[in-house]
Order: C-alpha cells, then sequence, then structure tokens
C-alpha cells in the first residue's frame, strides 16, 4: 500500500477505481463497482472520499490539438531576470492566462521555467513568443523547440 498526503492508504480496490477513471472518466459509478467487484454505494464512498482528499482532482476532456487549431507543440525554455519571489508569482500567474500554455514547470538547472505550448505552425509560435510570452517584462532568455511528434501523453500518473 502507498500513503497520500492525508494519511490515508489507497488500496487495490482504490487503485483499481483510478486506473478505470483515469482510462474513462465517463464510466458511471455502477459500471466501476461492477468491474471492482462493488456495489455501487460503497464504490461511489470510495471516489469521494479519494476527490475530497485530493488524490483525485478533476475530470477533463482531451482535446485533439489539431481539430481545435493548436496542431503543433513548442518546448520553450525561459529565464527570467529576477528571482525574487514577486517576480517568479507574476510569472507564474502571468502564464495561467495564456490559452496556448498546456503545461508549465519552475525549474532547477539551467532555465528557470519550462513551457509547453500548443500552436498553430510558426505563425502561431511567432505570435505566441513576441506578443504575449515576451510582452512580461523581465525575461532574459528563451530557447524554443518544436515538437516533431508526440510519444506520449499521460494527464496524470498511472496507479
Amino acid at each position: 500500500m502507498h500513503r497520500h498526503s492525508d494519511g490515508k492508504s489507497l488500496d487495490e480496490t482504490d487503485r483499481k477505481i483510478l486506473r478505470l477513471l483515469r482510462s474513462n472518466c465517463r464510466l458511471t459509478t455502477q459500471e466501476i463497482a461492477d468491474q471492482v467487484g462493488l456495489s455501487a454505494t460503497p464504490c461511489w464512498s470510495r471516489i469521494k472520499r479519494m476527490e475530497e482528499s485530493g488524490v483525485i482532482t478533476g475530470y477533463v476532456a482531451l482535446l485533439d490539438p489539431e481539430l481545435v487549431g493548436r496542431p503543433d507543440t513548442v518546448i520553450v525554455e525561459v529565464n527570467i531576470e529576477q528571482h525574487d519571489d514577486d517576480k517568479i508569482e507574476a510569472f507564474s500567474k502571468y502564464l495561467l492566462g495564456m490559452p496556448e500554455v498546456t503545461d508549465a514547470y519552475l525549474t532547477t538547472g539551467e532555465y528557470d521555467y519550462v513551457i509547453i505550448a500548443a500552436v498553430d505552425g510558426t505563425e502561431g509560435y511567432e505570435q505566441f513568443l513576441r506578443k504575449k510570452l515576451l510582452k512580461f517584462g523581465g525575461i532574459r532568455h528563451t530557447r524554443s523547440t518544436f515538437c516533431l511528434r508526440r510519444l506520449k501523453r499521460e494527464p496524470s500518473p498511472s496507479v
């Protein structure tokens, strides 16, 4: 058994429920219960407990980037000029307002941030870079890499 932050253990039934939800969050409680060998009420209680404890943080629809007009993925590494708490918080909040940004990480190493952005080709990337990202005062340097092909995408870790 593994422990999560609230100190409660995830047993194998919890893990089965999480694997089912991870693969298809539109399953009904009854469908999940049938597959893990529970009745609906205890299954619902387990799911509710995992939601309340933060193990389950939400449910999403995964969109096809190409079909929504952002077929290209760019990895952008960013260095900012100042590393005080206010500047880091301000840039972090700035990133939250950009619809192109699908993932953003404050990192250690050569760059301060790693940003994953969905764009429409090189023109879309130029618009994102010049008209949005670089409008934030205090960016010292960026380095970008276009992804040729997505090999794996998992919205959450496996259990």
